[in-house]
């Protein structure tokens, strides 16, 4: 196992992608010569040179068009957005073009592309550079949705998105990258739709995704020693397929759940969870099932103002007590 930065870790993953598959290509703004705004792709164009590592035009409709169609003709394209906020431009692209055509086609076309990048809040960038745009990916038929919240969890879930045959939407965050975790030397993948069960509890049930579930973990780790709460800590991993096996297991075993998610509440991930567990564990539940989520606001630019809009540890301790 070596110690490592999230950034290293996808770096990683792409540079053995690259290596293994021909037909794997990392594109977008800055990737190459420049090794990426956020240096994620740092290094991989002087290792693998022009046809590999692609700078693109500033032009985000122009070059996810251009992957999706690369990867309608075999290539598996992986595409840096500098900000999903800028999905939106290319909305057309992803929603009607790489989620329909496999479908639209009988099964005849693929469409093998990872769009990555930041899709967070936190980093004073203003609203319209601070989505998180995942509830909207997650309710196209036909994409895929993933967010990972550990080194382990980027690197692995990273090597099986670029290898899928569908569109995979990688979800980051950029207070993510300078993170270190372990990770194996070796080679290891890690399914989509599989949950992580972080910490194992009995008395609630925390589930997010992302860097929510790190926010989770330290309330977790507060509950135990102010309040001698255990609880259980689930990470999403994948948003969409969703295992929805983990999370229904847990809390049928500590009849509590609170949900804690950076995406806004309207319509949002947690949204969706809360009406699973109303449907399929209502009898089990001891407890309203709570959410704690972003502020349903746009995104506040204020340094000193923004981290309050976010999910908080004592906003989910907060929770936790009112039902336990």
């Amino acid at each position: 196992m070596a110690l490592i930065e999230y950034r290293d870790a996808l770096n990683q993953a792409f540079a053995e992608e690259i290596e293994r598959d021909s037909n794997v290509v990392l594109m977008g703004e800055e990737v190459a010569q420049y090794d990426g705004a956020y240096k994620v792709t740092k290094g991989l164009w002087k290792q693998f040179g022009d046809k590999r590592v692609v700078d693109t035009p500033i032009s985000e409709a122009a070059f996810i068009g251009m992957g999706i169609g690369a990867s309608m003709l075999g290539l598996r394209p992986v595409i840096e957005l500098m900000f999903w906020s800028f999905c939106t431009v290319a909305y057309d692209q992803i929603v009607n073009n790489a989620a329909q055509i496999r479908y639209m086609s009988g099964g005849l076309i693929n469409c093998p592309i990872v769009i990555r990048g930041p899709a967070n809040g936190g980093t004073n960038v203003g609203a319209t550079h601070s989505h998180t745009p995942e509830n909207w990916l997650a309710n196209i038929p036909g994409l895929k949705v993933v967010s990972a919240a550990t080194p382990y969890d980027a690197k692995g879930l990273m090597k099986t998105a670029i290898r899928d045959n569908d569109p995979v939407m990688f979800m980051e965050n950029t207070l993510l990258y300078g993170e270190k975790g372990e990770v194996p030397e070796e080679e290891y993948l890690i399914p989509l739709g599989k949950a992580d069960i972080k910490k194992e509890g009995k008395d609630v049930t925390l589930i997010a995704h992302g860097r929510a579930a790190l926010t989770a973990l330290k309330a977790a780790e507060l509950l135990a020693a102010e309040h001698d709460i255990d609880a259980e800590v689930i990470d999403l991993r994948s948003i969409r397929p969703l295992d929805e096996e983990t999370i229904l297991a847990s809390v049928r075993k500590t009849h509590r759940a609170v949900l804690v998610d950076e995406n806004k509440p309207f319509c949002g991930v947690s949204a969706q969870i809360a009406a699973m567990l109303q449907e399929k564990v209502f009898d089990d539940l001891d407890a309203p099932v709570l959410r704690v989520t972003s502020l349903d606001a746009p995104a506040i630019y204020s340094p000193k103002v923004e981290p309050k809009q976010l999910p908080r540890p004592q906003d989910v301790i907060a929770k936790v007590l009112s039902i336990c």
